[in-house]
């Protein structure tokens, strides 16, 4: 076993443990992929929180395995996320063997190379990374998986292909019309409704068969880098407004009726309401 092996399996079980989900798929998949060609040359920035970045002393691949995110390019804040909070988003995904699955930031690919691993050969992942740079080293670390397609283009507005799971790494202030087409009856839609310079949640939507109103919660907290065409400053201050309230009260999403007494808050043409909905079409 080489030291990046031994890293790796203590990590993958640290990841999972820490996001409380006994997954034996999600933690082989952590264990699976190596960090090294999507981290790039060391020594490496890595943070948590909001405190600075520190640099490594060094390229020890150890440094690598740990719960912090890691600056692909600190001057921007461009990260590779932090690895306890994408298992934990990743495990109320429900991905399974098979699924196609959408993936909006692709980054440098990390997350991505997990998705390949958790939708095994007969699935199928399309990332879309709207920066060029970005999604060379993409393309250069994820060539040799035949079940990734990568899409320099912007994911928020693109005719996506229909997907069972569609995994959204770039804060939004509302869910992306294209978002919602695209998935198919009992399809997952994980984003982060989180505005840029906004401390939102990640909004977990499942898509029913028929109907206006879709189960939607809150897996947690989230901040991330904005995503480009979906920002609204307006909506950025009254998101940040309601999250001060009972953000893990939301049980549902609205897209045609008014809002009634029931709504946590209202965008235009949607609404999250703290009511249940029982939908056939979501197991």
């Amino acid at each position: 076993m080489d030291r990046s092996e031994k890293y790796r399996s203590f990590y993958a079980k640290l990841i999972c443990a820490a996001a409380k989900h006994d997954d034996a798929r999600l933690e082989e998949a952590f264990r699976a992929v190596r960090r090294e060609p999507f981290a790039g040359p060391g020594p490496w920035w890595m943070i948590i929180g909001g405190h600075p970045y520190v640099q490594t002393p060094d390229d020890d691949p150890a440094f690598l395995y740990q719960n912090l995110l890691l600056a692909l390019d600190h001057e921007r804040g461009i990260n590779i996320g932090q690895p306890a909070a994408h298992a934990l988003w990743l495990g109320a995904c429900k991905i399974k063997p098979a699924d196609t699955v959408v993936q909006i930031g692709v980054g440098s690919g990390y997350y991505t190379a997990i998705l390949a691993q958790l939708v095994g050969p007969q699935g199928q992942v399309y990332g879309y990374e709207i920066d060029e740079a970005m999604a060379a080293r993409a393309r250069e670390n994820l060539k040799d998986l035949s079940n990734v397609g990568l899409r320099t283009q912007s994911g928020a507005e693109a005719e996506l292909p229909p997907a069972d799971v569609i995994y959204v790494c770039a804060g939004a202030a509302k869910p992306s019309p294209s978002w919602l087409n695209s998935l198919r009856p009992g399809g997952r839609l994980l984003f982060p409704l989180a505005p840029q310079d906004v401390f939102g949640g990640m909004l977990l939507i499942t898509r029913p068969s028929t109907g206006a109103a879709w189960p939607a919660t809150f897996v947690s907290r989230a901040g991330f880098i904005g995503c480009v065409g979906l920002q609204d400053d307006e909506g950025g201050r009254r998101l940040s407004e309601a999250f001060s309230g009972r953000w893990d009260a939301v049980r549902s999403l609205h897209l045609d009726d008014a809002p009634d007494e029931s709504c946590w808050f209202a965008g235009d043409g949607w609404w999250l309401s703290t009511r249940e909905v029982t939908v056939p079409g979501t197991d």
